[in-house]
């Protein structure tokens, strides 16, 4: 008879539970082998989304802390290049790392994190102008964070024309206030997130629009072009403990949108839409890998992986770059080409419409020294923890009636909505990750 058989059922028990145990630990240590190698090699970052990736409203994720313990080494430092993306603007970026530390129980720096108004310190062209802010938490700290000079609320136009916000009979005010007559003109209006009182936000700013800045005046003609508008986040939806999505910045763009055409008879225009899946944030997001790449020892950050939950935003957005990192290399192969067939070594200018963009609103912020170190590839990751899950079909991407929540700005591509690869949760999906890059 063999030993087996001689074991009663509380040993035969115990000895399974070993063997698991063994198994579990050897798969681990082979698993941490495959990490090791990864990372030694060097060529990779992470860009991840926050909502409906790491949590639900305040709800951690349950795969979430063991999607980052991966991440980091004994000392709990991390060892890839790491960004947290997301398109909150509600807090400033201390806060938020403050917020990510607290729910993975991991150090997180503030630098690791790119809210929806980070690229916003790009624009210098607007920081010594007087702009209205829009949005929720410290909107003036946030402003001035991002290097804007001379900031003014919703708020603070509400107290000094009393007259203005007039939908709820409870907050009317009848004494105006004597600094009206002296106000100076608004010259930008920064859009940073949804605000609390919608109609009062709608009012006032469709009012500034209008007045060309001066909502105590009201011109014989409405002017057009308006004042500059800079849009944060166009997500439409986002994900939070509610078992549906809820409503984003982005449908508070559409009502802003729709209401200045109703009266003035002519389309809103943004001077910029910053945030996912706008290609500034990922470029910008490009730069902060390849400055924490150069920090660990690497050369450069070769892909980059972007975890989201957002098909219409997360997905889009990296795909959309991604689309933009090979036009460039295909364009900078052909520029090499000539330059070989004309014996002329000189440095010639990418003839792309959004290398222009781009470079026209970064150049004055992120040294010439990218110019040389842009990703090869931006890869999409889609997980089902948060707007997109395939037993809803709010968020679609593969469907014959696909959803369309992009802002009307973006073109409707369906390919860009396709991800990559789409896995369960995070802890997945940087698991996928290694396993491409062993």
């Amino acid at each position: 008879m063999s030993i087996i058989g001689k074991l009663n059922f509380q040993e035969l028990n115990n000895l399974n539970l070993c063997v698991k145990r063994l198994a579990k630990h050897c798969c681990k240590r082979q698993f941490n082998k495959q990490i090791s190698s990864s990372t030694r090699c060097g060529k990779f970052g992470f860009l991840f989304d926050i909502d409906g990736v790491i949590v639900r409203g305040k709800r951690l994720l349950p795969s979430a802390r063991a999607a980052f313990e991966l991440l980091i080494d004994r000392h709990g430092h991390f060892q890839v290049p790491t960004l947290f993306v997301t398109n909150a603007g509600n807090s400033l970026r201390q806060q938020k790392a403050e917020q990510l530390s607290e729910w993975l129980k991991i150090k997180v720096d503030a630098d690791q994190v790119v809210m929806s108004h980070s690229p916003l310190k790009m624009f210098r062209q607007f920081h010594d102008k007087k702009v209205l802010v829009t949005g929720q938490g410290p909107v003036v700290d946030i402003a001035k964070g991002l290097g804007f000079n001379d900031v003014i609320t919703v708020d603070e136009i509400r107290h000094i024309f009393t007259n203005l916000d007039m939908v709820d009979h409870k907050r009317r005010k009848s004494a105006p206030c004597g600094f009206q007559d002296y106000f100076p003109r608004i010259e930008a209006v920064i859009l940073f997130g949804e605000p609390v009182r919608w109609e009062t936000h709608l009012q006032l700013v469709v009012d500034i629009l209008l007045a060309n800045g001066k909502p105590n005046e009201a011109p014989s003609e409405i002017p057009y072009p308006h004042l500059p508008v800079l849009a944060c986040n166009m997500d439409l939806l986002w994900m939070a403990e509610a078992s549906m999505p809820r409503f984003g910045h982005g449908c508070f763009l559409v009502c802003l949108e729709q209401l200045y055409q109703k009266l003035s008879g002519r389309e809103l225009k943004y001077t910029a839409l910053i945030g996912k899946p706008s290609e500034i944030t990922y470029h910008h997001a490009d730069h902060l890998l390849y400055q924490q790449a150069k920090q660990l020892g690497w050369e450069n950050v070769d892909n980059i992986y972007c975890i989201g939950d957002n098909p219409e935003t997360d997905i889009y957005g990296a795909n959309l770059y991604n689309r933009y990192l090979q036009n460039r290399a295909y364009q900078m192969r052909n520029m090499k080409k000539k330059r070989v067939i004309a014996g002329n070594s000189s440095t010639l200018d990418v003839d792309s419409d959004d290398d222009e963009l781009i470079s026209s609103v970064v150049n004055t912020i992120e040294d010439e020294e990218l110019e040389s170190n842009y990703a090869m590839n931006c890869h999409s990751i889609l997980v089902c923890t948060g707007v997109y899950c395939s037993s809803r079909d709010y968020v679609t991407y593969d469907n014959k009636k696909p959803s369309n929540h992009n802002h009307r700005d973006f073109v409707l591509d369906p390919h860009l909505k396709q991800p990559n690869y789409v896995v369960q949760n995070v802890h997945e999906a940087v698991q996928l990750v290694f396993q491409k890059e062993q």
